[in-house]
C-alpha cells in the first residue's frame, strides 16, 4: 500500500499498538521494554489509569473553546506550575518548539523596551531548541539547518559549558538580550555541564541584564531528580520552557518567566488556537500530581544511581567506552565509534533505546520503571555494547 506521510522519519520497523507501564506491544502481539519513554515524553509509562481516566473525564465534558474565553483547567494548571517552580506567569502552547518560540519572541520584546534595534540571543553549540525556522536557528547543530536558508538572524552559538566563552563574547559584543541554554543537553548525547554552570550564567545575566532562558523541555518535570533541573542549582531563570513529559503524551507546552520577563507578551502580541486547552490540561495537572504525590523526581534519583552503578560493573572493563554520564533518569553511554545501529540491534532484542549525537546511547525510561526492569535495560544495553 502506498505510505501517504513525509519521509521525515527514519522510522525502525516496528508498529506499536498497545503500552502498559514500561512496556509496549506490537501488531504482532511480541512485547518491547521502553527504555526511551517517546523520547522522554512519557514519563509515568504508557496508559497510566489515572491519567487515561482524567483524559476521559475531561474528553465528555469539554475539549475546547479557545483562548477567547477563561479555561479553568489552565489556570489551575499555571497555578500549579508557578507554585513549583517559583515563576510568575505562563503561556501555553502544544509543543516544546512552541514553548521556545514564545521564549524568543520574550527576548525580542525585552530587547524592543531596552531600544536595541539588532538583539542577540547567545545559544550553545550542539543546542536543540526545536525545528521552527527560529528554534532552528537556535539550534546549534548545522546538519539540521542544511536546506533552510535564509534562516533568522539574531542568534549567536558558543560552546556549552565555557563561561570565559561568554565573557569574551560579551566584551566585543553589546546589544546581547539573552543567553539560551538547556541545563542538560540531551540531543547531543547527555552533556552535563560543570556543577556551577548554571549559577555563573545566572551571575553573568543579572551582571550584564540579560534574559537567562533555561529550556527544560527533556529536563523537566522530575526527570532529573527535581521538577526542574535548575533548582538543583538554587537558581531562577526569567524564562522556563517546558514540554515532552509535562502531557505524558498529550501534546502541551509551557513558557514560563519571572521577573524582568513577566508582562512582556501582552493581548494581541502571541497565542495559540489549541494552547492550554481544558484536555491538555487535565492531562499535565494529572501528571504533575502523581509526579509530587508519589515522589518520583526523588525515584528518579534512585533509579539513575542504581543504573549508572550497573553499568560502571559492567562496563568497566571495556575499552570502546568513554565515558558513562548520567543525572537522575537522563542517562548517556558514550563509545569511541558510531554506533548508530544499536538501536536496530536494541530493537531485535525487542529493547527499545536511542543514539544520540552519533556515538552515545541515550536512555531516557519512565520514572515509574521498578527496579527488574531497570535491570534488565543495563544488562541488555551492557550486552549491546560490549559486542559492539
Amino acid at each position: 500500500m502506498k505510505q501517504h506521510i513525509m519521509p521525515t522519519y527514519a522510522s525502525l520497523p516496528v508498529r506499536f499498538i498497545k503500552g502498559e507501564g514500561a512496556w509496549l506491544w506490537d501488531d504482532k502481539g511480541e512485547k518491547y521494554l521502553d527504555a526511551l519513554s517517546g523520547i522522554a515524553v512519557c514519563g509515568l509509562g504508557h496508559a497510566h489509569p489515572e491519567i487515561a481516566d482524567a483524559i476521559s473525564k475531561q474528553a465528555n465534558t469539554l475539549l475546547h473553546t479557545s483562548n477567547l474565553y477563561a479555561i479553568d483547567n489552565q489556570e489551575q494548571l499555571a497555578n500549579t506550575l508557578c507554585e513549583l517552580t517559583g515563576m510568575n506567569d505562563v503561556f501555553f502552547g502544544n509543543s516544546g518548539a512552541e514553548a521556545n518560540e514564545a521564549a524568543i519572541k520574550i527576548a525580542r520584546r525585552f530587547a524592543h523596551s531596552k531600544n536595541i534595534e539588532n538583539p542577540v540571543i547567545v545559544t550553545m553549540n550542539n543546542s536543540f531548541h526545536g525545528r521552527t525556522l527560529a528554534t532552528l536557528t537556535a539550534t546549534g547543530n548545522p546538519k539540521v539547518k542544511e536546506g533552510f536558508a535564509p534562516l533568522p538572524e539574531g542568534f549567536c552559538h558558543i560552546p556549552y559549558n565555557d563561561i570565559p566563552a561568554l565573557e569574551t563574547l560579551a566584551s566585543r559584543e553589546n546589544t546581547i538580550v539573552a543567553v539560551m541554554v538547556e541545563p542538560i543537553q540531551g540531543e547531543s548525547g547527555i552533556r552535563i555541564p560543570d556543577a556551577d554552570y548554571l549559577n555563573k550564567l545566572r551571575e553573568l545575566c543579572d551582571q550584564n541584564d540579560w534574559l537567562l532562558i533555561l529550556d527544560e523541555i527533556q529536563t523537566g518535570i522530575g526527570r532529573t531528580g527535581s521538577f526542574l533541573a535548575s533548582q538543583q542549582n538554587n537558581i531562577k531563570a526569567d524564562v522556563v520552557t517546558l514540554a515532552k513529559a509535562l502531557g505524558n503524551g498529550v501534546p502541551i507546552g509551557a513558557c514560563l518567566t519571572a521577573g524582568k520577563a513577566t508582562g512582556l507578551l501582552t493581548a494581541g502580541s502571541h497565542g495559540s488556537t489549541f494552547g492550554g486547552n481544558p484536555l491538555a490540561c487535565a492531562a499535565a495537572l494529572t501528571v504533575i500530581n502523581i509526579i509530587q504525590r508519589d515522589h518520583l523526581a526523588d525515584r528518579a534519583i534512585e533509579l539513575g544511581e542504581r543504573i549508572r552503578a550497573s553499568f560502571q560493573h559492567a562496563l568497566s572493563g571495556c575499552k570502546h567506552v568513554v565515558e558513562i554520564r548520567q543525572k537522575g533518569l537522563m542517562i548517556g553511554i558514550e563509545l569511541t565509534t558510531p554506533c548508530t545501529e544499536l538501536a536496530s540491534k536494541a530493537l531485535e532484542q525487542h529493547l527499545l533505546i536511542n543514539v544520540a549525537g552519533g556515538n552515545t546511547v541515550r536512555l531516557l525510561p519512565p520514572l515509574t520503571i521498578s527496579n527488574k526492569e531497570a535491570d534488565k535495560i543495563t544488562q541488555l544495553v551492557s550486552d549491546l555494547i560490549i559486542a559492539h
